[in-house]
């Protein structure tokens, strides 16, 4: 499999814990995201959004969208299991997942930073406030989500982690990186903690990966 990423991309790096959990290689291709190179004829050809990540498996067939790639790798490679076999539950962690990767991490995205201070004037103060409201209000929906469980377990559905874990992790290190305080979310943190001591996402860390930049 070829991987296309970048360090900080919180959609790559939920990839990579996936990656991690399953003990299964890749090879690895940085797409640099602040030089543009997501933007380049050659990764257009292969995505034509221009986002991270994709991914190429060894039949040559090509995949975009992080949950897309983490469904298809649970299906394609079983053990450890991501998503849980009852539809129900299924249905939960796909519900959490998706807030994380369609309602909270879109607006953080470089290109949507980049078009309000482009078009629209936002300066260090005004990116800050609105990265402050939406990761705020989205990680606490998260939080409302975890406390409504009918039983509170290690991980956010479970007593392993699973697609809800791997989206929530990189979600909790970007709000961290914009210094947006979410230290009231108690279950959130008590999680995060949990996961990060785990190798498969301790590895995954952006600061461990070889395009790593400070």
């Amino acid at each position: 499999m070829k991987f296309y990423g970048y360090f900080r991309s919180s959609s790559s790096y939920r990839c990579r814990i996936a990656f991690n959990l399953k003990g299964l290689d890749y090879d690895f291709v940085s797409v640099h995201l602040k030089q543009g190179a997501q933007k380049s004829p050659a990764f257009a050809a292969l995505n034509p959004q221009r986002l991270l990540p994709a991914l190429v498996t060894d039949d040559g067939a090509e995949l975009i969208q992080s949950l897309a790639i983490l469904e298809w790798l649970d299906e394609t490679h079983p053990e450890p299991a991501i998503l849980p076999g009852d539809p129900l539950e299924r249905a939960r962690v796909r519900a959490f997942a998706q807030v994380i990767a369609c309602e909270i991490h879109p607006l953080q995205n470089l290109r949507v930073l980049k078009y309000l201070a482009d078009e629209f004037g936002a300066d260090a103060d005004a990116t800050t406030r609105w990265l402050t409201r939406w990761l705020t209000e989205g990680l606490e929906a998260c939080e409302a989500l975890l406390a409504k469980r009918a039983i509170a377990t290690p991980f956010c559905f479970g007593d392993a982690p699973g697609l809800a874990d791997i989206c929530l992790v990189p979600q909790v290190f970007s709000a961290q990186r914009f210094g947006v305080d979410i230290s009231h979310l108690e279950r959130i943190m008590d999680i995060n903690a949990r996961c990060e001591a785990l190798a498969a996402f301790a590895q995954a860390h952006p600061a461990r990966q070889p395009d790593f930049e400070p």
